[in-house]
């Protein structure tokens, strides 16, 4: 097992998934340390500093990689195991925009009414306490909220030598915005291109389900991560394993779409590892899995489906890889 440390310099960081060289090599079984800037690039700071003055599109989102697996191809998976994902600043900023957002109108769905005003809050992020203080703009009102870790952007490259845009989701990963993305957690993609490329970003201290706004509470991220591969087995959309629950995630518009991706490769994950028809992992489906929306904010949206562990007790997923990463990553002193 190595450790490979690695923080990009301001010119370093990739717009894209797929596109851009590695930015380092890798094998499996490397743990890597390394830090992530938020989606803003670092320039939303105060109150006074509006995303549409200080940031320049498409330049938002910004990717710490892609890094290169030794050993990947197409038809193999990626294993990403989080050991941890902490906040690298005590601020985090959230913001509104005009025509962004789920509950505002957009260029997909367009109506006649004014935009809603651009805001910024920014929110105290207490590392000891483990919260996130929220100030309303309007009251005296102040709520501490529990800190909840996350990367909003995990994936690797596309196939077909196609470059996509670190704000939109799809089955390569991206930005998908799942709350579910956070330490603990052994996320599964599959492989598209020699060495995988995979990238990750979009630091959130905490963000509700659907990310309604448009932002979490965005922040820079020191995070660790263990890297492996389980060659041979293809993953058609991004998957997750928590100690507790197996998860797809599902990208597509409109949102029903977004579901029915997410529920259709859970049925197909399912039927292989218990090892019955479509039909009877359907009806499992149908009955007992939890579908949490990830974000309805972006030009894609994403879904996932969540089936409880404690029901499928005998079964386990990936060659076991979630429980081998997890014994790992609790074995370090970092």
């Amino acid at each position: 097992m190595t450790l490979i440390e690695y923080r990009p310099e301001p010119g370093e960081f990739c717009w894209t998934f797929g596109g851009a060289p590695p930015v380092r090599k890798v094998r499996p079984g490397d743990v890597i340390s390394l830090w992530t800037e938020d989606c803003f690039a670092g320039k939303v700071r105060t109150e006074r500093d509006l995303a549409s003055q200080v940031c320049e599109f498409p330049f938002l989102n910004p990717q710490t990689g892609p890094f290169a697996v030794e050993g990947a191809k197409p038809g193999d998976t990626l294993a990403l195991h989080f050991v941890s994902i902490e906040p690298a600043r005590d601020t985090g900023a959230a913001t509104t925009l005009p025509f962004f957002g789920a509950l505002t109108s957009d260029a997909y769905t367009a109506t006649l009414q004014d935009p809603l005003p651009e805001l910024v809050w920014i929110y105290e992020l207490d590392n000891a306490k483990r919260t996130v203080t929220y100030h309303a703009k309007s009251a005296d009102l102040t709520i501490e909220l529990p800190m909840d870790p996350m990367h909003g952007t995990v994936g690797v490259a596309p196939p077909s030598f196609e470059a996509r845009s670190a704000l939109v989701p799809d089955n390569h990963g991206g930005n998908l915005d799942s709350p579910e993305m956070r330490a603990g957690v052994t996320a599964y993609f599959g492989v598209n291109v020699e060495g995988a490329l995979f990238s990750l970003g979009d630091g959130h201290a905490r963000q509700g389900e659907g990310e309604a706004c448009g932002t979490g509470v965005e922040v820079a991220m020191n995070t660790v991560v263990i890297v492996d591969l389980i060659p041979g087995v293809m993953t058609l959309w991004p998957r997750l394993e928590s100690d507790t629950h197996l998860m797809s995630i599902g990208a597509a518009r409109p949102l029903e779409n977004a579901y029915r991706v997410a529920q259709v490769d859970m049925t197909g994950w399912l039927a292989e590892l218990c090892g019955v028809d479509r039909m009877d992992a359907y009806q499992l489906v149908a009955q007992a899995a939890l579908t949490p929306v990830a974000q309805v904010c972006n030009p894609v949206y994403t879904v996932t489906s969540k089936m409880d562990k404690s029901f499928l007790p005998s079964l386990s997923a990936y060659r076991d890889t979630h429980t081998k990463l997890r014994e790992l990553g609790g074995n370090l002193s970092l």
